[in-house]
C-alpha cells in the first residue's frame, strides 16, 4: 500500500478488523480515502488495522457497531460524518458464517442471527449510506459495494454445512442488483463482489473448507 496523500472522502468498511475487510480497508486508505474500520467484537484487530493505515500516512478510525442493530448503524454513520467527513462509499463486508451444520441440525437462533448479520445488516447500512450520499438527500453520490460469495451462484458440493450461509449471500447479490436500479438516478452505484474460496480466519474455522482451499 502506498502512502495516502490525497483525500477522496470517507469510506465505511464493515467487518474490517480482519480478513477481506482488513485488506479492503488498507487498500482504500492507500488510495486516499479516510476509512472507518468497523468491528463488532474484535477491538484489538480493528485497532491493528487502524495502526497499519496511520503508520503509512493514511486516515482511519475504528468504530464498534453491530450491523444487525439499526441504532448501532445510525451511530456509526454519525461518527463517520463528524470525524471523517462526507461519505464517499460503503463496503458491506461484515458477515457471519453461522453454524457449520447440516440443515436438519441447524438451530433457529443461529439461523435468525445469520440472516440478521448477513442480510438485514447490509440493508440497514445501505439505508443510511443512501441517506448520506444520495442526491435526493443533498449528497454528492457515491458507491455501495456488497461482498457476497461465489457460492451464491454455485454452492459447493460436499457436506460443509454452509447452505444457509450461501443462501444469505444469494440474497445479497439480488439486493445489490436491485439497489443499483433504485438509486442510480440519485448518483449512487451499487455492485456486489463474489469472492471464491479464500483462506481467512472465518473459513479456516471449518476443517472441510480449509482442506478444500489447500
Amino acid at each position: 500500500m502506498t502512502t495516502a496523500v490525497q483525500d477522496n472522502g470517507a469510506v465505511i468498511v464493515t467487518g474490517a478488523s480482519r480478513g477481506i475487510g482488513a485488506a479492503i480497508a488498507e487498500r482504500l486508505a492507500g488510495d486516499g480515502y479516510g476509512v472507518v474500520v468497523n468491528y463488532a467484537a474484535d477491538a484489538d484487530g480493528a485497532e491493528s488495522v487502524v495502526s497499519a493505515i496511520t503508520g503509512k500516512g493514511g486516515r482511519a478510525m475504528a468504530v464498534r457497531a453491530d450491523v444487525a442493530s439499526e441504532a448501532d448503524v445510525e451511530a456509526m454513520f454519525g461518527v463517520a460524518r463528524e470525524q471523517m467527513g462526507p461519505l464517499a462509499a460503503l463496503v458491506n463486508n461484515a458477515g457471519s458464517s453461522g453454524e457449520f451444520a447440516h440443515i436438519d441440525e441447524q438451530h433457529e437462533g443461529a439461523l435468525t442471527r445469520l440472516m440478521q448479520v448477513n442480510v438485514v445488516g447490509p440493508m440497514l447500512c445501505a439505508k443510511h449510506a443512501v441517506r448520506a450520499m444520495s442526491a435526493a438527500h443533498g449528497g454528492n453520490g457515491g458507491s455501495i459495494v456488497t461482498i457476497a460469495s461465489l457460492g451464491a451462484k454455485a454452492p459447493p458440493g460436499g457436506d460443509w454445512g454452509i447452505v444457509p450461509y450461501e443462501a444469505s449471500k444469494g440474497a445479497l447479490v439480488t439486493f445489490a442488483r436491485g439497489l443499483s436500479n433504485e438509486v442510480a438516478s440519485e448518483g449512487i452505484r451499487s455492485n456486489s463482489v463474489s469472492p471464491g474460496a479464500i483462506e481467512t480466519a472465518m473459513s479456516a474455522s471449518a476443517p472441510e473448507i480449509r482442506d478444500f482451499i489447500a
